[in-house]
């Protein structure tokens, strides 16, 4: 009776190790592979960051002309404001 006891004791343990096993090996891996997909990312950001470098001189210039033609606009806005009080509308 004690035999059989120790061998049903060693399989169930041998079983809760096995699965143990099972589920430590699926996290090893899928920790590699977000380990993989971090690395990609990273590549990808440090690419982002290396080819919109240029764009900043130019946004630069980009910014003042808008600021320009917005004060055009709105002196734009203003003569068309007086206009339409003047119409009555």
């Amino acid at each position: 009776m004690g035999t059989v006891l120790t061998y049903l004791t060693l399989a169930a343990v041998l079983i809760v190790v096995l699965v143990l096993v099972y589920y430590l090996i699926g996290i090893i891996l899928a920790l590699r592979k977000a380990s993989r997909n971090l690395s990609q990312l990273a590549a990808g950001l440090d690419a982002i960051v290396s080819h919109s470098a240029p764009l900043e001189g130019k946004l630069g210039t980009i910014n003042g002309a808008l600021g320009q033609l917005l004060n055009g606009l709105l002196s734009v806005n203003g003569h068309l404001a007086a206009v339409a009080r003047l119409l009555g509308r």
